[in-house]
């Protein structure tokens, strides 16, 4: 059977880490665990676990990965973050592969976010493809801070993976609130540095094409008003994003 490594990144999970640890503790032949210097008691839930626990001050949530990725010993690895862990199926799928070789270079799998304690299905959410298992000498982490991706070299083979991956996102309206302010900050300061630019234009019909395709073309609205609210903050967040573009853009010209 080939060896697995799972990689993960923390900072205050420990809320979270166990669950996460434990969902992936029959397939794993190590675990790495970076965790970003957590003031909680993250290392503690971690060390009744088998796992290496690493700590690195944050350099992003790229560099981060990527670092996380660098420390594993096996070719094959699996990243995940705490507030994420498998189901059942995932698991199956997964230990099936790894009896077959890993035959392919990257793995997809399906990921199914919570709000507010209910499961989103459709929407900008779900399936929301991640290719999450990859041989480390064809991809690494990439993307744009803090949207960061697996990144493939070209003439990658991929295969999708039956199950879920599970997704423990925002338990209340504020937290959404402020995590939308901080990613975008984030994400505006990164697009700037990329040369990426914003205008009035985008300002405008950028933020209702987020509405527009979440809510309507991809069923949001199925998933009653918590789907809405979604719809609602993904348009507020690429609103955000522009804005604060455009306002680095203008005080940079001074």
């Amino acid at each position: 059977m080939t060896p697995l490594s799972v990689v993960i990144i923390t900072f205050n999970e420990e809320k979270n880490i166990g669950r996460c640890l434990e969902s992936v503790k029959d397939i794993a032949d190590e675990i790495i665990v970076v965790d970003s210097l957590s003031t909680d008691g993250t290392k503690a839930v971690c060390a009744s676990y088998n796992v290496t626990f690493i700590e690195q001050r944050f350099l992003g949530y790229i560099e981060q990965k990527n670092f996380a990725l660098d420390n594993a010993t096996h070719e094959y690895a699996l990243s995940l973050d705490a507030d994420e862990c498998l189901t059942e199926e995932l698991k199956k799928s997964i230990l099936i592969e790894k009896e077959k070789g890993l035959t392919f270079d990257c793995y997809r799998m399906n990921r199914l976010s919570s709000f507010c304690g209910q499961w989103i299905k459709h929407g900008n959410w779900y399936p929301d493809r991640k290719v999450r298992l990859i041989s480390r000498k064809k991809g690494k982490w990439g993307g744009v801070n803090p949207h960061d991706k697996i990144e493939m070299n070209e003439g990658a083979t991929l295969k999708q993976l039956k199950g879920d991956m599970l997704h423990y996102t925002y338990d209340s309206i504020d937290q959404i609130m402020e995590q939308t302010n901080k990613f975008t900050t984030i994400q505006s300061k990164a697009m700037y540095e990329q040369g990426k630019r914003a205008s009035l234009v985008k300002l405008v019909i950028n933020p209702f094409i987020a509405f527009i395709s979440g809510y309507i073309f991809k069923r949001g609205f199925l998933d009653g008003y918590n789907g809405f609210i979604i719809a609602r903050y993904a348009s507020h967040a690429t609103l955000a994003k522009y804005a604060k573009l455009l306002h680095l853009q203008r005080k940079n010209k001074r």
